[in-house]
């Protein structure tokens, strides 16, 4: 794509460069302080064709009313898209766990109702295949909660730090996934 697309950066202390499409249809990068504008340009080059996909999604969502119901997919369809999970998440695992000096065992993309990630005492790591439609930093903190788990099994103060010890601004996320999972269920 060779069209250059408008965005906002937003700088902080986080370690990493992540892009987020707004409820609104606008394009937000997140990177931590110090980070260069070439950097964040050519970054955002990159990522073109996801942040295409996904405004093209926000666009949709802004010009109709909320879904009723939930749409149906073909199974072709629904196999698509754990694919592309599966990919997805397998890639963001393996680069948080090297990260974390964590393992992990096994990964299962699934379409669980009331969770996005899970993670069991054997280490074997369950991701919700709908979060692929998320912003990308979304994505990174199901996984990294998800990895975070391997070190301490629990919601404590001491799992929290750390997640925030790899994504400073986790909390972002957070929110935007409690207030915003509702619509990965409408995505397609």
């Amino acid at each position: 794509m060779n069209q250059k697309i408008p965005y906002e950066i937003i700088y902080s202390r986080r370690k990493t460069v992540a892009i987020q499409i707004t409820r609104d249809a606008r394009v937000q990068v997140r990177a931590p302080y110090g980070c260069s504008k070439s950097f964040i340009d050519s970054f955002v080059r990159e990522k073109s064709d996801w942040i295409s996909r996904h405004l093209a999604l926000a666009e949709k969502r802004k010009r109709e009313p909320a879904a009723s119901g939930q749409p149906a997919l073909t199974a072709k369809e629904r196999a698509r898209y754990i694919k592309i999970a599966r990919d997805i998440f397998t890639r963001k695992t393996e680069y948080y766990a090297r990260i974390m000096g964590v393992s992990y065992g096994r990964i299962s993309i699934r379409e669980q109702k009331t969770r996005w990630g899970s993670c069991s005492s054997q280490g074997n790591l369950n991701f919700n295949w709908r979060l692929i439609f998320a912003p990308e930093n979304v994505l990174d903190y199901v996984v990294v909660h998800e990895l975070a788990h391997r070190k301490e099994m629990n919601h404590s103060k001491a799992f929290y730090a750390i997640v925030e010890s790899v994504l400073p601004d986790y909390r972002v996320s957070r929110k935007w996934l409690r207030d915003n999972g509702d619509v990965l269920w409408s995505a397609v």
